[in-house]
C-alpha cells in the first residue's frame, strides 16, 4: 500500500503573556505538599487537619473523570473549574464534607480528644491546600486557568518539569526524616534528638520555595539570552524556555519569528544560544482548506486555545479523506517525539467534514 501523502502546515498564534509545557503534575507531589502543610503546624490547631490538607491538595484533579466522556471533552475540561479560585472553594467543601462523614462513621473518635475538629478552620485549610495545587500546576508549563469560568486565559511559570526529583527529595525528606530519627533514637535509647516533625516539614516547604526561586532566576537568564539574538536573520516575535528535570541550567527553547519557529537548547550559564549548532527550524507555509476545517472543529478550538506553539500536519488517506494532526512545539524536546506528546488528530472525509477527533497520535486504521 502506498504511503499517505503528507502536507505540513503551521498555525501562528497571537502573542500571549505566558507560555506553557508538559502535562499535569503527577499526584505524588500534591499529596506530599498537603502532608507537609499539615505537619508544618496546621495539625496543632484542629483535629483531622493533616488528612484534610493531604486530600484537598490532590482533590482538584478529580476533573480526570471528565475523560469518561471522551478524550476531547476531558482535555477541554482538564485544569478548568476545579483548578480555579472559585472551583477550589466547592472542591474544599466536598473534602470537608467527606472528612465529616468519616468522622461520624468512626464514632467521632479522635487521636487527641482534647483537640476537636473545627470545621470552619478545616474548610480554610482545604482551600489553602487547593491553592497549593494550583500553584504547583502553575510552576510547570502546561498551565492553569485560575479565573475560569470568568476568563479562559492560561497562565504558567515554565520553571519546573512535570516530575522534579528535587521536590521528591525535599518533601519526602520533610516527612520521613523525623520518623527515621525517632526509630533510631528508640533503638539507642536516646531522647530529644533528631529533627522534629514540624521543623522538618517547614524546612521542606522552604526548600521547595528556594528551588522555585533558583529556577525562576535561571529561566529569566535563558529567556533574555534568546531575546538577544536573531534567527535566520529575523527578530523573534516571542521566545520561551522550558525546563529539564534536575538541571536548573538546561532549557529547551522555542522561538517564533514572522516566517518560522526555531527550536534549540539553552544553557543559562552561557551567553550563547545553541552552542552545539543543532538548532531546528519549522517554516510557516500557507494555510490550506483541510487544516482550516480541522481547526474549526471542537478538537481544533480546544487544542488551539491551549497550545502555545501549535503546528498541524495533514495526511491524505487512500479513502480520499484526510487526517490532520495537531502538536505543540513546546513538547518537541529532542528526546521526545513531538506528535506523540500531548498531540491530537482530527479525521475528515472528502468533503472536509470531521468524522473523528481524539487526543493522541494517529496510528491509522
Amino acid at each position: 500500500m502506498p504511503a499517505p501523502k503528507r502536507l505540513t502546515f503551521s498555525h501562528g498564534k497571537r502573542v500571549c503573556s505566558e507560555t506553557r509545557t508538559e502535562s499535569r503534575l503527577e499526584p505524588l507531589t500534591h499529596f506530599l505538599t498537603g502532608a507537609c502543610l499539615g505537619r508544618a503546624g496546621f495539625n496543632r490547631k484542629t483535629a483531622l487537619a493533616t488528612a484534610t490538607l493531604t486530600l484537598a491538595a490532590e482533590a482538584p484533579d478529580l476533573d480526570v473523570f471528565a475523560y469518561f466522556k471522551g478524550s476531547v471533552f476531558g482535555f477541554a475540561h482538564h485544569r478548568g473549574f476545579t483548578h480555579s479560585f472559585l472551583g477550589v472553594a466547592l472542591v474544599s467543601a466536598a473534602v470537608v464534607g467527606l472528612m465529616y462523614l468519616i468522622w461520624r462513621l468512626r464514632g467521632r473518635k479522635l487521636k487527641d480528644p482534647n483537640l476537636p475538629p473545627r470545621w470552619g478552620l478545616l474548610f480554610f485549610y482545604a482551600y489553602l491546600a487547593g491553592l497549593s495545587h494550583i500553584l504547583l500546576d502553575f510552576t510547570n508549563s502546561y498551565g492553569v486557568r485560575p479565573f475560569w469560568p470568568f476568563s479562559e486565559k492560561w497562565y504558567s511559570w515554565d520553571i519546573v518539569f512535570i516530575y522534579e526529583p528535587f521536590l521528591y527529595v525535599f518533601l519526602l525528606g520533610g516527612l520521613l526524616l523525623p520518623v527515621l530519627f525517632a526509630l533510631i533514637n528508640e533503638e539507642i535509647g536516646a531522647r530529644g534528638k533528631g529533627p522534629k516533625g514540624r521543623l522538618a516539614a517547614v524546612l521542606a516547604l522552604l526548600a521547595t520555595a528556594t528551588l522555585w526561586a533558583v529556577r525562576d532566576y535561571e529561566h529569566r537568564r535563558a529567556v533574555h539570552a534568546l531575546e538577544a539574538r536573531t534567527y535566520a536573520d529575523a527578530v523573534p516575535l516571542r521566545v520561551a524556555a522550558y525546563p529539564y528535570p534536575s538541571n536548573p541550567f538546561r532549557w529547551f527553547a522555542v522561538v517564533e519569528t514572522p516566517v518560522l519557529f526555531a527550536r534549540t537548547q539553552v544553557d543559562s550559564r552561557l551567553p550563547d544560544v545553541d552552542p552545539d549548532g543543532k538548532m531546528r527550524f519549522t517554516y510557516k507555509p500557507e494555510e490550506a482548506p483541510v487544516t482550516l476545517a480541522a481547526k474549526k472543529s471542537y478538537l481544533g478550538r480546544v487544542y488551539l486555545d491551549w497550545a502555545a506553539y501549535p503546528v498541524t500536519e495533514a495526511e491524505k488517506l487512500d479513502s480520499g479523506g484526510y487526517v490532520v494532526q495537531f502538536y505543540d512545539l513546546r513538547y518537541a524536546y529532542p528526546e521526545f517525539e513531538a506528535r506523540g506528546t500531548l498531540g491530537a488528530y482530527a479525521e475528515l472525509d472528502q468533503n472536509l467534514q470531521v468524522v473523528d477527533e481524539k487526543f493522541g497520535r494517529w496510528r491509522g486504521r
